[in-house]
């Protein structure tokens, strides 16, 4: 079982008890009314030379960056901890969150909070998992066609977060 945050597990568990008791329904039933998001989060990877680590997943015909959809009650970041772990087998220390986008519903999926972090510099990564049929390190130019205009959008915003040291707020990998 994975964690449910990416932080320390002690001081979380204090954290909920500060919060105190639930929360209770003030009008029953708005709860259950209201919009469900899904949420995901994701890693950028590069290698030495700067080129970001793609995904090739096995389950759409568009590369992506390691990660993936949050499990009920998880954080954004132990979700991109937890699939980097098993889709390609090691552990990373993510550094600074970079992007926070929005993307609206596509089809069956719904709209969604996406969370970039940085993922540091791994050399030589190899996929772990039967849901990939590889990685691929490609320049952001070399990936465009290869990938959603979403996701180009939002990691052209993750690289110039990177430089900067501000964290980008993007919706649908447009910054706003």
């Amino acid at each position: 079982m994975s964690a449910l945050h990416a932080g320390d597990p002690a001081s979380f568990a204090a954290d909920v008890l500060d919060e105190g008791p639930a929360e209770p329904e003030f009008v029953p039933g708005i709860a259950g009314r209201r919009p469900t998001k899904s949420c995901a989060g994701g890693a950028l990877i590069r290698d030495s030379t700067g080129r970001v680590l793609f995904v090739v997943p096995t389950y759409k015909a568009v590369l992506d960056i390691p990660g993936g959809m949050t499990e009920e009650d998880e954080s954004p970041k132990a979700a991109t901890i937890r699939e980097i772990r098993e889709e390609l087998g090691i552990e990373v220390e993510l550094g600074p969150l970079l992007v926070v986008d929005w993307t609206p519903r596509n089809g069956v999926w719904r709209d969604c909070h996406q969370f970039v972090f940085d993922g540091g510099v791994v050399d030589g990564a190899v996929a772990h998992d039967d849901e990939l049929a590889g990685v691929v390190y490609l320049t952001l130019d070399e990936a465009k066609p290869k990938i959603y205009p979403s996701l180009h959008r939002r990691l052209t915003l993750a690289l110039e977060a990177l430089e900067s040291g501000s964290t980008h707020y993007a919706e649908f990998g447009r910054a706003r």
